[in-house]
C-alpha cells in the first residue's frame, strides 16, 4: 500500500524503515525521520531540499541544461524556437538581446490545460463512449430475443404447410442464423472499436493524473492535448433487423412463395459531441451587461426572488418573513410572516398576483390571498421545495422525500396532482435524491428546467417529462471552480439563465443547452435565486450580502 496516499498506514522513514516520517527530501524524493535527516545531508551534496513531510513534492524539478549540465533551465528563449535555457545561456553572446519567458509561467498554463483536459475526458468524453458502448451491448443482449421472434413467426407459418415444406423452413432458418452472425459481427466489431478507444482514453487519463501530481517541468510543458482527437466521436451504429414476410401457400413455388427475408442493412447515424460554442445574438444581447440598481433586503442568507411584473419583487431568506420591494426605487412595500414561523423553502407568484410559498416543516404549499394565508397543497411523506407557476397556470413543485432518498417534480392544477416527473426512460432518477435546493422554471417551449446544485447540472425535460438534455457547466480558465447552479429562470427568448454560486456568475444558455455567455461583470457575490421580469430585466440574489441586483443584459 502506498504510504503517501494511505489513511491506514503510518508513513515510515525510507532510510531506517522503522521511525515515523518527519521530513522529506524534495530533491531525492525520500521520506526521512528526524535522526536520518542529518545522515541524509551529511554527504555534503548541496542539492538536497529538506521540507516538512506535509509539504513534500512542492519543489519544482527543472530540466538540466544540455550546454551547462550543472545549471537548471528556468527560461525559454523566444527568439530561438522556444528552447530551454539556463542563466549561463542567457548571458552568452548566442542569446544576446533575446527575449525570455520563465518556464514556470508555461508550466502553470500547461497545468491548467491538463486539469481542464482531465475534466473533459472524465465528465464529457468518457461518459459519451460509455453510452455508446452500453447501447451496443444492449443491442447484442436483445439480439437473440429479436431473432427468436422471427423464427417463431416462420414456425407458425410452417406448421400450416405440414411436412412437405419442412425442408424449406429449415433452409430459411439457416439463412436467418447466417444473417444473425453477420449482425452480431457488425455490432461486435463496432463495440470492440469503442472499447479500444475507451482503453486509450483511460490510458490518457492515467497519464494526465500522473502529470497533475508530478512536479517535473519537462513532461508538463511537452504535454500535447488529445481532446480534439477524442472529441471526434465514432458514428452511432444502428443495424436494422431483417423481417419475415409470409406469402400464400403454393407447392410448386414453395420456397419463393413461403416468405421473404429482407437482407441485413447497416445504417450509421452521425453522433457528434455537443460543443459549447459562443453563439451570441448581436441584436439581442448587450455587449456588456449593465447593473441597473442594487436593492438592500436586510436578509442574511438571501435565497429567493420572484416577480410578476416590472414594478415589484418578492424576496425571502433565512428568516420567517417574506418582503415585497419596489423594483425601481428599492423601497419596502410589504412584509408577510410564514404561518409556521419557519423560513419558506420556495416562492412564486400566480397569474393573478397572489403569493405562493412552500413550508418544509408543515409539508404544505400556501397561498396568500388578500392578506389571508390558506393551504393550497398538503403532502404526505414529501417535503415541498422550490415552486414555479407555468404559462398555463399550473404549479410545478420540486420536492424530496422526508427520508431524503428520492426527488421529483410534480405538476398541480390547483390542489390536484396532474403529473409526476421522477425517472428517465431507463428508470434512472432524473434528480439527486436530496432535493432541498432545486430551483425550477418553465421555458417558453414548455420545457421544465431544474437546477440541481448537488450534482452540478441543469436538467431539462419536455412537457411530457422526457429528458431532453443536461448542462454541466462551461469550461473556462477564469471559471475554474465546480459548477454549482442554484437559481434558474428563463426570458422572453426562451434563454435559460442560471446562477453559478461557486464561480460568482450567471450562465446564459439557449433552449437546447448551448452556452451563450456569462454575466460576470456586475461584481456578483454568491449568486443564489434569480428571476426575470416581463421586460427581461434580471434580478439576482446575493446570498451572503443580502442584496438583489437588477441587471440589464438585453438591448
Amino acid at each position: 500500500m502506498d504510504p503517501h496516499s494511505s489513511a491506514q498506514d503510518i508513513p515510515r522513514c525510507d532510510l531506517c524503515e522503522t521511525a515515523i516520517v518527519h521530513s522529506y527530501c524534495d530533491f531525492c524524493h525520500v521520506n526521512l525521520c528526524k535522526p536520518c535527516v542529518v545522515d541524509h545531508i551529511s554527504d555534503g551534496y548541496h542539492k538536497h531540499v529538506i521540507v516538512p513531510f506535509q509539504e513534500r513534492r512542492s519543489t519544482l524539478i527543472y530540466p538540466k541544461c544540455e550546454t551547462h549540465p550543472h545549471k537548471n533551465c528556468k527560461f525559454r528563449c523566444k527568439d530561438c524556437n522556444n528552447i530551454l535555457v539556463c542563466s549561463s545561456c542567457m548571458a552568452s553572446e548566442k542569446h544576446g538581446r533575446h527575449k525570455f519567458i520563465e518556464v514556470t509561467e508555461i508550466y502553470k498554463t500547461k497545468k491548467e490545460v491538463i486539469k481542464d483536459d482531465t475534466e473533459v475526458l472524465e465528465n464529457r468524453i468518457s461518459p459519451s463512449y460509455e453510452d455508446i458502448a452500453l447501447d451496443l451491448e444492449n443491442q447484442l443482449a436483445n439480439l437473440d430475443g429479436e431473432y427468436e421472434k422471427l423464427t417463431s413467426a416462420m414456425s407458425k407459418q410452417g406448421e400450416q404447410w405440414h411436412r412437405e415444406i419442412d425442408i424449406v423452413i429449415n433452409k430459411m432458418k439457416t439463412e436467418i442464423n447466417e444473417i444473425k452472425v453477420k449482425h452480431r459481427d457488425i455490432l461486435q466489431k463496432h463495440l470492440d472499436e469503442i472499447k479500444q478507444i475507451q482503453s486509450l482514453i483511460n490510458e490518457t487519463l492515467h497519464a494526465l493524473r500522473k502529470l497533475e501530481k508530478s512536479t517535473e517541468i519537462s513532461p508538463a510543458i511537452e504535454y500535447s492535448s488529445k481532446i480534439r482527437e477524442f472529441s471526434k466521436l465514432p458514428p452511432k451504429v444502428q443495424v436494422s433487423l431483417p423481417t419475415f414476410i409470409p406469402k400464400p401457400i403454393d407447392r410448386e413455388k414453395l420456397y419463393s412463395l413461403f416468405g421473404q427475408i429482407t437482407p441485413l442493412s447497416t445504417a450509421t447515424e452521425e453522433n457528434v459531441l455537443p460543443q459549447n460554442q459562443l453563439i451570441i445574438s448581436v441584436r439581442e444581447l448587450l455587449g456588456e451587461p449593465e447593473l441597473v440598481t442594487t436593492i438592500q433586503t436586510g436578509y442574511v442568507g438571501l435565497c429567493n426572488v420572484t416577480c410578476l411584473n416590472d414594478s415589484s419583487i418578492w424576496t425571502s431568506g433565512m428568516t420567517n418573513d417574506m418582503k415585497c420591494f419596489n423594483s425601481i426605487k428599492g423601497s419596502l412595500l410589504q412584509t408577510i410572516m410564514t404561518k409556521s414561523g419557519i423560513l419558506p423553502n420556495g416562492m412564486a407568484i400566480d397569474s393573478v398576483g397572489d403569493l405562493l410559498y412552500s413550508d418544509w416543516k408543515t409539508m404544505k404549499v400556501y397561498k396568500v390571498k388578500n392578506g389571508h394565508t390558506e393551504v393550497l397543497i398538503r403532502l404526505q411523506g414529501w417535503v415541498p421545495c422550490k415552486l414555479c407557476v407555468t404559462s398555463t397556470g399550473d404549479l410545478l413543485v420540486a420536492m424530496y422525500s422526508k427520508d431524503c432518498t428520492q426527488s421529483k417534480v410534480v405538476r398541480y392544477s390547483g390542489s390536484t396532482e396532474k403529473q409526476t416527473i421522477q425517472f428517465d426512460d431507463k428508470g434512472k432518477p432524473l434528480y439527486f435524491r436530496n432535493g432541498k435546493i432545486k430551483y425550477i422554471t418553465e421555458n417558453g417551449n414548455h420545457d421544465i428546467c431544474v437546477a440541481d446544485c448537488r450534482v452540478g447540472a441543469v436538467v431539462v425535460v419536455n412537457q411530457d417529462g422526457k429528458l431532453r438534455w443536461r448542462y454541466t457547466g462551461h469550461l473556462s480558465v477564469t471559471k475554474n471552480q465546480t459548477f454549482k447552479p442554484y437559481g434558474i429562470t428563463t426570458d422572453s427568448q426562451s434563454r435559460i439563465l442560471t446562477a453559478d454560486f461557486n464561480n460568482h456568475c450567471i450562465h446564459i444558455l439557449d433552449q437546447n443547452g448551448q452556452f451563450f455567455r456569462y454575466i460576470d461583470n456586475c461584481d456578483l457575490k454568491d449568486p443564489y435565486g434569480v428571476c426575470v421580469d416581463n421586460n427581461d430585466n434580471l434580478f439576482v440574489c446575493e446570498y451572503s450580502k443580502g442584496n438583489v441586483k437588477k441587471i440589464k443584459y438585453l438591448k
